[in-house]
């Protein structure tokens, strides 16, 4: 079912690695082209066009723009209680990891006289995407919600499309995650129309954000980007994708099972396998063949595990699996090893890791702890998922006494006029002639 690239008798640079790990086809910038006329006619015409781009993408007229607060504790109160108390779980231990990682303020004097502080302070307010296409996800509304609620931001409106089974409101299992965490503004918009609304504001309907997180389609993607500037972004988030580093004491039953959990999400989910061991990857790809056979949503699994995006990548060893995952730059990683904290503390590009056979991507899905708002299509090799810091900006204090700024100041002339910008030269030499 899947595809092979067989490794073990090349030695590739970092460019032809990059070049050979598997990737979907995914053109955001032919979506930039659909999605700006879109941005343009919301920022235009507002709640019209909101309540247009409902009835022409998502099937539904729109009496509610904005979810009254009595539909969000209604869907609340009609949850069921498994689910709630799931939610419940799942908001502790991220809000106890997130709070955890909240960067400290630092103070520092370099000199006598001379201090430096450094202070995290949080956006004013974000607009929080939820999707709603193939799937219905409370999940990040907890990831995205409680991430900003422990940076501090005093203003969080969530957008996600409306359904049209559920009379143009959004799922009630959204709605009954945005009740639990205290979240009552909460928009039945999605795509890119959603993004221009918290972008740029609606009158009397919305106020523009100062961030937009969460992940989408890839006209969410696109629609992100091109108001990236207007506002902050997290990232342009494309299909999900897994990485299994394996040898041949993994399980193979195991891994077949994560593979297959990432394919389920979307025909572009990408299920890459990596190991040293032919005869190990045999039996995966049996245990696949059989699991996929099982599984609910059959059409786009298997469309999944057949793509360009998926594959076996058989290696010689362990050091080169870990280059490969390196260049991969897997949204989730698992390490499936001897010595897998080993293994994964080697590993340098991945938006989050799952070390050993008992931490599988579900996991993180839901009730790890973690964020699953991770980077996707290899920009793990530079970007991180979403924490607390996508919500807080650094600001700088620098505060130096006359006889700090006297000690250097001839310094700071000398470079200034090397930049000939000696205006700023004199507004030192100014002090110093003072003192």
């Amino acid at each position: 079912m899947l595809s092979r690239i067989d490794l073990r008798d090349r030695d590739l640079t970092a460019r032809e690695l990059l070049q050979v790990v598997p990737r979907a086809d995914l053109d955001v910038s032919h979506a930039i082209e659909i999605v700006t006329p879109i941005i343009n006619d919301v920022r235009e015409r507002g709640a019209a066009a909101l309540r247009e781009y409902a009835a022409k993408f998502d099937g539904v007229e729109i009496e509610h723009l904005r979810v009254p607060r009595e539909r969000i504790d209604q869907a609340l109160e009609t949850q069921d209680q498994a689910v709630i108390d799931a939610l419940r779980e799942a908001i502790a231990r991220v809000r106890t990891f997130h709070e955890a990682t909240v960067p400290p303020p630092v103070a520092v004097e370099v000199a006598a006289g001379a201090q430096l502080a450094q202070r995290w302070v949080p956006v004013g307010r974000v607009g929080l995407y939820v999707p709603g296409g193939l799937a219905v996800y409370p999940s990040s509304v907890v990831m995205n919600v409680v991430a900003a609620q422990a940076a501090g931001v005093p203003s969080i409106a969530v957008a996600t499309p409306p359904q049209k089974e559920f009379g143009g409101e959004p799922h009630p299992t959204i709605l009954a995650a945005c009740a639990l965490l205290g979240v009552d503004e909460v928009y039945a918009a999605g795509g890119a129309q959603a993004v221009a609304m918290l972008a740029y504001g609606v009158d009397d309907l919305c106020d523009p954000v100062d961030i937009i997180t969460g992940p989408g389609n890839v006209y969410v993607a696109a629609a992100k980007r091109a108001v990236n500037g207007v506002v902050g972004i997290d990232a342009e988030a494309g299909p999900t994708e897994i990485a299994i580093i394996a040898d041949d004491s993994a399980d193979p039953e195991f891994v077949a099972a994560d593979l297959l959990s990432q394919a389920e999400h979307d025909p572009l989910a990408g299920s890459v396998l990596i190991t040293d061991s032919e005869v190990f990857a045999e039996r995966v790809e049996q245990a696949l063949g059989r699991r996929a056979d099982d599984t609910k949503h059959l059409a786009r699994t298997k469309e999944a595990l057949t793509g360009v995006q998926s594959a076996v990548i058989l290696t010689k060893n362990i050091a080169q699996s870990i280059q490969v995952a390196d260049a991969y730059g897997a949204e989730h990683l698992e390490i499936h090893t001897r010595d897998a904290d080993d293994v994964a503390g080697r590993i340098r590009s991945a938006g989050a890791i799952f070390v050993g056979p008992y931490s599988p991507v579900p996991l993180g899905d839901y009730m790890a702890g973690s964020n699953h708002v991770l980077p996707t299509g290899g920009t793990a090799r530079f970007a991180s998922g979403l924490n607390t810091t996508s919500f807080l900006k650094a600001i700088q204090y620098i505060r130096y006494s006359e006889s700090a700024l006297k000690e250097i100041g001839h310094k700071v002339v000398a470079l200034a006029n090397a930049e000939d910008l000696p205006a700023h030269g004199q507004a030192i030499q100014a002090r110093l002639e003072r003192s």
